[in-house]
This record gives structure tokens, C-alpha cells and sequence, in this order.
């Protein structure tokens, strides 16, 4: 083997090993419908103590499919792992694009993070209950931790196919739960009441829809995996949009099923007191023994099936920092016999394990805690990015001759922005609603606030850049052209 191979190949992801498929079962698995059923509409319910949960999805739903629209447009035209980042980047100037990605990362992480302790809690009580070990939940999140870290590492190929048989198989049961929830409904009748407008009016209005965001957080990683797919142009647009419409109507119609098993008047209680085995205990009186206890390890499975695939969405983004030198260069290096953006991928799981560890000294809460309340926090940053890239969209295509149509590249983002930017506002003001604090709790103004912080870093950090790195400065948000550049601006640095 020549000394040159492993350098030719470590600064690019493994190309042509994802159709659509795969990276729908990577985006539909991050987004974890039996996670966010089972765990996120409970958890939601109960929390915020609004009943218009199953309306938020599809209110969810419909504007992220305005969003998709250019941001689909955008993608035919810029193929590169760091998604938002780059698309910001080429649209509103590499510092707003630095600050993105620091955004990104943090909600990302969050994201990852949070779900250990959902995981955790889930399968020790699971443990506890089914065979009587009495586990704790920390030692249960470290064993998925430890089986992230090396699936992390591995074939982007293989861990499409271990997603995609937890994803199937998830979707399957949820709809059988829904069936039995509806025709089986409180009273005799089925209602339609937590599908009322009236619900999403008023101090629950930007928890409700946060829940919603949070729970299609990963469909837009279809960007994310675009350099490892087969054709780019043709599988990122179809994913996306096939993405959306799967979990939108998922999530909205699973989470009405659980207000008519209980009635609508009561599904706020009924989830403060059974949490997330919520929806299982609404469907064993109607369904053997069997099929429960597979739904009970099917949510389990997609809590597992969301930590991988946001683990990856992490290390692609650490990845695609790397190579352009805005992070350490050897972030920007891949494994040469697998592809995996391995430097990103173990950085995650460190951080990961290093939060994990902080958690079990406070004895905090795994489920309100860790889960919900990291989330919520990741769902924010993942609507305060949908909310630049959709302006970003506008910009670059306002100034980049093309023919895709002013509703791609114009109007529909532009209300996708309008829209997106509505929500992140009242999100904002009604933090204290969704994390269950008082108004007066610091809490509600330190989350968001950590944003702004990670954003104010990112712009400082991207001048620094350009005084003192040119070279890097000029490269960022070029994604795969990163060395040629740097090549040129200075002929005498050895390429990465």
C-alpha cells in the first residue's frame, strides 16, 4: 500500500453507498416514530400540560414542507456533509456560516445527548419489570453508549441496514397501536378535540409546537449523508420530502389515538401518570401479551436507532469543520477501510460520555431532565438553523443566475422563514411552559441563551479566521473543493 492512500481518501466520506432508502431510514430513524410517540407526545403532554399535541405535528408538518422546498432547491445545487452550515455560509457569508455550525453542533449534541436519558430510564424499568434486575439507568445509557462509539466507526452501509430493520418494524407496531386506541376509544366515542385550533392559542402555544419540532428533528439530515449518496440531486429532494410526509401524519394521527383511548379532558393527566408507558398501557387490555412487550422493545430499539443516527449527523458535521479547518484538521479525516468520519465520530461519543458522567454525579432526572429538557433544547437549534438557512436560501439564489422558478428559490422560502421565525419568537417567550418551571426560573432565559452565546463564538472565531488563517477562511463552506483551494492560496502547505 502506497503512503499516499491514506491521505488521497481521508478527507472524503465514503461516496455512492446510500440510495433513498437508506437515507430515509437515517433521517424517519433520527426522528425515532416510536420515540416520539411513545416518549415525546407523552412526555409532551404531560410537561406542558397542552392538549393540542396532535395538531402541532401536522402545524409542524406543513411548514417544514415549505421549508423543504428550497431547501431541496438548494441541495441540487451544493453537495456538502455540513448542511445548514454550508448553506448559510453561501448564502448570508462565511461568519454568519461559523456561527451556524457552532449552533448546529450544540443542538445536535443536544439532541444525541438527551435521548441517553430516555434510553437509560426506558430499559432499566424494562429490565426491572420483564426479569426483575434491578439496573440502574445510567448503566443501561453507557451500554448504548459503548455500542454507539463502535457502530460510529464503522460502514455508513452497515448501520443503514440495522436502522432500517428497527425503523419498519416501529412504524408497523405504532399503527397497530393507533388502530386499537381508536376503536377502542373513551366513552364509546371518538373525539376530535385535541385537533382544535383553540388549543395552540395562548401560553402553551410555543411548547406545543417545540414538541412538534423536536420530533422531526433529523429529516433534515437527508443533506447531511448527500456526499455518500448514490446521486445526490435525485435522492436528498425525494428523502426529504418523503421524510416529512411519513412522520407528519405518523405523529399527528398517534397522538390524537392517545387522547381518544383516554378522552380528550383526561390525556394530560393520564400522561403525568404514566408517562411514557403511556400508550402501552392504553393498548395491553386489547392486544396478547406479546405484541406489547414487542412495542416495549420496539421503543426501545428506536430510542437506540435515534442515538446512532444523530451520533453520525454530529460526526459529519465535525467532519466537514475539519476539513475546511475551521475545527482541528484531524476532525477532517476518515477512516480509510470504512469512510467514517472517524476523529468526528469519537469526539462525539467523548462528549457524550463526559455529560453522561456529569448527569450521574447530580442525580438529575433521566427523563425531565436529560431527555425532555436536552431535546427541547436541541429542537430549538435545529428551528433557530431551518429559520437562517431558509433566509439564506432567498439570499443565494437572489444573486445566482438559475431557473428553478421563483417559488423555489423566492416565496416559498421566504414564508418558511416568516413562519419558522414566528415560532422560534414565541418559543422563546414561552421557554418557561415547555421545560415545567416557573416564569421567574433563570432557566427559561440560560437555555436559549446558550445560543446565542455558541453563535457570538462562531462570529468571532470566523474573523479571527480571516486575519490570521486566510487560507482556511477562504476555504469554508467549500466542502470537498476545500484542498484544491488551499493548494492555491498557498502552493507550499501540504494538503490534508
Amino acid at each position: 500500500m502506497s503512503s499516499s492512500r491514506p491521505d488521497t481518501v481521508s478527507t472524503v466520506l465514503a461516496r455512492g453507498r446510500l440510495g433513498i432508502p437508506a437515507v430515509v431510514f437515517f433521517v424517519v430513524a433520527a426522528a425515532a416514530p416510536l420515540t416520539a410517540v411513545a416518549g415525546g407526545a407523552s412526555t409532551g403532554y404531560a410537561v406542558t400540560g397542552v392538549r393540542g399535541i396532535p395538531l402541532a405535528y401536522l402545524v409542524v408538518a406543513g411548514v417544514l414542507a415549505l421549508f423543504a422546498v428550497g431547501y431541496v432547491a438548494m441541495s441540487r445545487r451544493i453537495v456538502n456533509a455540513g448542511a445548514f452550515y454550508t448553506y448559510v455560509t453561501r448564502g448570508l457569508g462565511k461568519p454568519a456560516g461559523v456561527a451556524t455550525a457552532l449552533v448546529a453542533l450544540v443542538g445536535y449534541n443536544a439532541m444525541q445527548i438527551g435521548l441517553y436519558g430516555a434510553f437509560g430510564a426506558v430499559l432499566s424499568q424494562f429490565l426491572n419489570t420483564r426479569y426483575g434486575w434491578d439496573t440502574t439507568w445510567w448503566l443501561c445509557a453507557f451500554v448504548a453508549w459503548a455500542v454507539v462509539a463502535v457502530l460510529g466507526v464503522l460502514r455508513i452501509d452497515l448501520n443503514g441496514k440495522v436502522l432500517a430493520v428497527l425503523l419498519i418494524a416501529e412504524c408497523v407496531i405504532a399503527l397497530v397501536y393507533d388502530g386499537v386506541m381508536v376503536t377502542h376509544p373513551a366513552g364509546g366515542q371518538i373525539r376530535f378535540d385535541t385537533l382544535a385550533p383553540s388549543h395552540l392559542i395562548g401560553a402553551g402555544l410555543g411548547a406545543a409546537l417545540v414538541t412538534g419540532i423536536a420530533g422531526f428533528v433529523g429529516f433534515e439530515g437527508t443533506v447531511v449523508f448527500s456526499e455518500e449518496t448514490k446521486d445526490p440531486r435525485r435522492t436528498v429532494p425525494r428523502a426529504t420530502y418523503i421524510a416529512v410526509a411519513v412522520t407528519g401524519l405518523l405523529y399527528g394521527v398517534s397522538a390524537w389515538a392517545m387522547s381518544v383511548a383516554t378522552g380528550p379532558d383526561k390525556i394530560i393527566d393520564s400522561a403525568r401518570s404514566d408517562g411514557t408507558d403511556l400508550i402501552f398501557n392504553l393498548v395491553s387490555p386489547h392486544l396478547a401479551a406479546g405484541i406489547v412487550t414487542a412495542g416495549r422493545l420496539l421503543f426501545i430499539t428506536s430510542l437506540f436507532a435515534a442515538l446512532l443516527s444523530f451520533h453520525h449527523t454530529v460526526a459529519r458535521y465535525l467532519f466537514a469543520l475539519g476539513r475546511e479547518r475551521v475545527m482541528p484538521a484531524a476532525l477532517g479525516r476518515t477512516s480509510w477501510r470504512t469512510g467514517a468520519p472517524q476523529a468526528g465520530s469519537i469526539t462525539q461519543t467523548a462528549l457524550a460520555g463526559v455529560v453522561l458522567a456529569g448527569y450521574v454525579i447530580t442525580d438529575a432526572d433521566p427523563i425531565v431532565h436529560l431527555f425532555f429538557w436536552l431535546t427541547s433544547l436541541g429542537a430549538l437549534g435545529v428551528l433557530i438553523l431551518m429559520t437562517l438557512t431558509s433566509v439564506a436560501v432567498v439570499a443565494f439564489f437572489a444573486r445566482t443566475a438559475h431557473r428553478d422558478g421563483v417559488w423555489r428559490t423566492t416565496v416559498a422560502p421566504a414564508l418558511a422563514a416568516l413562519a419558522l421565525g414566528a415560532i422560534l419568537v414565541v418559543t422563546v417567550e414561552q421557554f418557561d411552559t415547555l421545560l415545567g418551571v416557573e416564569p421567574t426560573s433563570p432557566l427559561r432565559w440560560l437555555f436559549p441563551a446558550g445560543y446565542a452565546v455558541a453563535a457570538l463564538a462562531g462570529l468571532t472565531w470566523a474573523l479571527a479566521l480571516r486575519a490570521w488563517r486566510p487560507d482556511a477562511y477562504q476555504a469554508i463552506g467549500l466542502g470537498a473543493n476545500t484542498a484544491a483551494v488551499l493548494r492555491t492560496v498557498d502552493p507550499v502547505r501540504q494538503p490534508i
